[in-house]
């Protein structure tokens, strides 16, 4: 039992992580930075978001991105939608 308490435990994490890092990526669309250093903020957030999705698709399977999207379903709606 404790594994599985574990590995839920371990997909709530990633998938809290996962929104913090899209919520980081819509502010730096809206910020002040402007140009390169922007573009490169925004990446790396999709690119944790990758690397985070991959560790949760290993714990949950081909459930990861359904898990991925009702997490994200309740974020505020802004003019720049990330995910489609």
């Amino acid at each position: 039992m404790e594994g599985a308490q574990g590995q839920g435990s371990e997909v709530a994490h990633l998938l809290a992580q996962i929104r913090l890092e899209y919520e980081a990526a819509l502010r730096g669309i809206d910020g002040l930075a402007y140009g390169i250093s922007k573009h490169e903020f925004i990446t790396a957030k999709m690119e944790n978001m990758g690397k985070l999705h991959g560790e949760l698709q290993t714990l949950v399977g081909d459930n990861a991105m359904e898990l991925v999207v009702l997490q994200l379903s309740d974020l505020p709606d802004t003019s720049i939608s990330l995910v489609q």
